[in-house]
């Protein structure tokens, strides 16, 4: 899922809610909390009314044959509204990703209900292929090309790779965001290397015409990147919380139809999973060593 502007709106949610939650207190018992008739149901990085409507109808539908529940769109302009909507008890149940989870879950009491996987969804770091650089910890010293401050894929993973190979993202490497010019800035030599997703990185070659046949070389590829995920807010009875993690796990095949027949080319061969907060512990390692750890 896209990420977007990152550290100013990191700040923004800081400002914005007043308590920070103590992650080893929680409770989501909400006992005597009655089950709502509706359920509103937002995707954190699709802006606006009719982008939602456009690629999430059909889902929409599905969702809510299997909850049994009717489901309203709701649009947000990025994942810091969908994280106050949340917490206050507008917004029910959210579909996002990593790095926004890793945020929302540490300022509200987002509850993951069941996460769905993305298959190949690796970070990839790529140099010339004339390029003397051979491995990642080789990087130390020069520049490197991301996709978006707070991207998964794009920036999260990559860095974890320089963590992985000794480095300090901080100091040992310049790091540049160029979204989509990365791979022209590379081949231009602009920067030594650059980092992202396998999937923008085919995306990228699709759309710009470009090749990779012998002007890249492939140095280093990070670890499966922790999944997408389905959140609930804490605000909803725990009976309700575990019913829709049960109905999704056993609608798996109807819902990812559905995904596809939206557009949601992502999640092509994707499956249902069990989720744990822990499994994104990889995410806050990389905020903690860019120097976003103040968000936790």
């Amino acid at each position: 899922m896209k990420r977007r502007h990152f550290v100013g709106f990191s700040l923004l949610f800081v400002a914005s809610c007043s308590t920070t939650v103590n992650q080893s207190n929680r409770s989501f018992s909400n006992l005597g909390v009655s089950e709502p008739e509706t359920l509103e149901f937002a995707v954190t990085d699709i802006q606006g009314a009719e982008d939602l409507q456009q690629n999430y109808q059909a889902f929409r539908t599905v969702l809510g044959e299997v909850l049994e529940k009717k489901i309203e769109l709701f649009p947000v302009d990025n994942y810091i509204a969908a994280a106050v909507a949340l917490q206050s008890g507008q917004l029910k149940l959210a579909l996002t990703g990593p790095s926004e989870y890793v945020i929302m879950r540490a300022r509200t009491n987002a509850v993951p209900i069941i996460a769905i996987t993305r298959p190949n969804y690796h970070s990839l770091i790529l140099v010339r292929a004339n390029s003397e650089i051979k491995s990642a910890a080789q990087l130390k010293g020069k520049k490197i090309a991301m996709w978006e401050a707070g991207s998964t894929s794009g920036h999260l993973g990559p860095t974890k790779i320089l963590l992985d190979a000794g480095l300090n993202p901080q100091t040992d490497i310049k790091i540049s965001m160029l979204g989509k010019n990365g791979l022209q800035a590379l081949k231009n030599g602009e920067v030594d290397a650059l980092g992202l997703g396998t999937r923008r990185y085919e995306d990228l070659l699709n759309s710009e015409g470009l090749s990779d046949t012998g002007e890249w070389r492939l140095i280093a590829t990070g670890q499966p990147l922790p999944n997408d995920l389905f959140v609930a807010s804490s605000n909803l009875p725990n009976t309700l919380v575990e019913k829709m993690r049960e109905r999704l796990e056993k609608n798996e095949d109807k819902l990812i139809e559905a995904l596809l027949v939206s557009n949601v080319n992502a999640y092509k061969g994707a499956k249902l999973v069990p989720v744990r907060d822990s499994d994104y512990n990889m995410i806050r390692e990389v905020y903690k060593a860019i120097g976003q750890g103040n968000v936790f």
